[in-house]
């Protein structure tokens, strides 16, 4: 019956997606929410709020025959935040202040950025997953806390190329779900994993940007499942992991370091066809 249930949350999650992406398309298009692909051409941004309204919508219907787990509703909640707080920071954000570091250096100085107001709001966000998986407060709060803020600004590291974001979120989540044993929760995630199946073939042919309204989402997403599944030893390690490629982000291109190590690279452009432009600018 679990595994039932798995099944059809995960085709929930990509026939809703489906649908709600449609109306977004659409909807974003009209209010102007476009931006230029490699190509030129313009097209919708910030579509990754589809992924907290579908989750939302499969787990109301869920919640008609089964009770729903407070880790569900944490989750919920933290995925529908941080979108909002990426939406924000895509349709407002100016580039005249970048990396994490410059945004935490302009907060010293008084000034608010979209990206200050993610970074601080994402690390509130990251410390309310971490407290509500916790019955008591202990140091691992603080490693948790950390854990799902990294991640979180990882994924969105990543989305600089079509596809590259999603792949490195399926390839983590592979990671994360082969060191828990495979024993997560599919009946919960089910839901978010149907929707980024679905919106692959729309992000890898770069007809729509998910932003960091999308990418906050996968991330947050990765880091909960560490702090929920995984033991102490397995998160103190991949928070090493998380400060290493952070650190190493300051002050080298992710981009320039895929495009020399070859399996990367490799990765990096499987599937987007011979009409892909290296050339072409972040997104």
């Amino acid at each position: 019956m679990s595994i039932f249930l798995a099944i059809t949350a995960l085709l929930a999650g990509f026939v809703f997606e489906a649908v709600v992406l449609y109306l977004l398309l659409n909807m974003l298009k009209d209010a102007g929410a476009v931006g230029k692909n490699y190509a030129g051409q313009e097209i919708p941004v910030s579509t990754g709020i589809s992924f907290p309204i579908v989750v939302l919508i499969v787990y109301l219907i869920y919640g008609f025959f089964y009770p729903h787990d407070i880790t569900a509703n944490v989750f919920l909640i933290g995925i529908t935040m941080i979108s909002f707080l990426g939406f924000i920071d895509d349709r407002l954000g100016t580039r005249d202040v970048t990396g994490l570091k410059g945004h935490l250096k302009a907060l010293l100085q008084g000034r608010l950025t979209t990206g200050g107001l993610k970074a601080v709001g994402g690390g509130i966000i990251a410390l309310y997953l971490a407290v509500s998986s916790h019955t008591v407060l202990t140091g691992e709060i603080i490693l948790d806390t950390l854990i799902i803020a990294l991640f979180t600004n990882m994924l969105n590291l990543l989305d600089l190329r079509p596809g590259r974001a999603i792949k490195g979120f399926l390839v983590f989540f592979l990671m994360i779900v082969i060191a828990a044993l495979g024993q997560i929760s599919w009946l919960f995630m089910g839901p978010l994993l149907g929707a980024v199946i679905y919106y692959f073939r729309i992000d890898i042919k770069a007809r729509a940007m998910m932003g960091d309204a999308g990418s906050n989402v996968l991330g947050l997403t990765l880091g909960y499942l560490c702090v929920i599944n995984l033991g102490l030893i397995p998160r103190i390690f991949i928070l090493l992991g998380l400060l290493t490629v952070h650190i190493y982000t300051e002050k080298y291109s992710l981009s320039q370091t895929i495009e020399r190590v070859r399996w990367l690279r490799i990765l990096d452009e499987l599937g987007r066809g011979q009409a892909y432009d290296k050339s072409a600018e972040d997104n």
